[in-house]
């Protein structure tokens, strides 16, 4: 004790391994509180306005894509049909949002796998997944079987699941079973969550395609709700601004990419939306005449016929 109340008085560089010796000398159950009382003050918030935007963001976020499956939720109820929607789209978004409920699910609720967060980001940066991210994810899982369930029981015409979509979503969770079996015997739990968010941004970044394609080819977006592209845009653009908020309090970027599938989910909603939206207003416009509903359902009818 003496030598370390030298090493304080004189600055000695040998004052951290001093330290460390005397700590380890003592029991464990003193040692926790301090470590514990360590990390909460590192991972504080050092701007209450900054904290509060980033909250108000994250739930305006939530919002957005929460409402955001409600208008496509009504198109089908209202049409009693679900041609021109298509089926691959919902069962990548099926697989996508429950690996995504995973995730977010596992790093807000699991301590333990907070803590191996900790050891690989470093203490002082805070855990990248907020109470509205699980909300989501939630609500999302739940609305997209609603859809699914919808699609058995409207009118579908000859439409169905492709088998190449069956075989993406079926290879997904073959990995993650795999991914499990590997990091068990290690309880590597951050590893395993990282490799289903990792399969999500996957499933994320395709599963617009077959929509995009669809609209391409019938050279319409009848059946496809602009207004679920609108709020699921508004989401994207939110949830940058509310990670945005986080890294400006911290003054670094990691939780941009210690959180890289909430960052790339954002970048490819952003991208596929811009392009329903031009595809919708720009390049297969509707007569502002078919804005009423009588008149909706007699263009659907003749593509109904066309493919059943």
């Amino acid at each position: 004790m003496k030598n370390i109340q030298n090493s304080i008085l004189f600055g000695d560089a040998t004052l951290p391994h001093q330290l460390d010796l005397l700590f380890r000398g003592r029991r464990q159950d003193e040692i926790e509180p301090v470590q514990e009382e360590r990390k909460a003050r590192m991972t504080a918030w050092r701007s209450v306005y900054l904290e509060t935007t980033y909250h108000v963001l994250g739930w305006m976020a939530f919002f957005s894509w929460t409402i955001c499956f409600y208008p496509q939720v009504l198109l089908n109820f209202h049409r009693k049909s679900v041609v021109g929607l298509n089926f691959d789209f919902v069962v990548l978004n099926l697989t996508k949002h429950s690996s995504y409920l995973i995730y977010n699910a596992a790093l807000f609720f699991s301590p333990e796998i907070q803590r191996q967060y900790h050891e690989k980001y470093g203490y002082g940066e805070m855990i990248p997944v907020a109470a509205n991210d699980v909300a989501f994810s939630i609500h999302a899982v739940l609305v997209t079987c609603f859809i699914s369930f919808q699609i058995l029981i409207y009118e579908r015409g000859n439409q169905k699941v492709s088998k190449i979509c069956m075989v993406v979503s079926s290879a997904a969770w073959t990995i993650v079973l795999v991914c499990l079996i590997i990091s068990w015997p290690k309880h590597s739990w951050l590893w395993l969550i990282s490799m289903v968010n990792t399969i999500q941004v996957a499933i994320t970044a395709i599963k617009y395609i077959p929509q995009a394609f669809m609209n391409f080819s019938s050279k319409s977006t009848i059946g496809w709700s602009i207004g679920f592209v609108l709020l699921d845009l508004s989401g994207g653009l939110l949830n940058f601004a509310q990670m945005a908020m986080q890294s400006i309090d911290q003054g670094t970027m990691i939780n941009f990419y210690g959180n890289l599938g909430k960052t790339l989910l954002c970048l490819v909603v952003v991208f596929f939306d811009l392009l329903f939206i031009i595809q919708h207003y720009v390049l297969y416009p509707m007569a502002k005449n078919e804005t009423n509903q009588i008149l909706i359902e007699e263009a659907v009818a003749p593509l109904i016929d066309s493919i059943s």
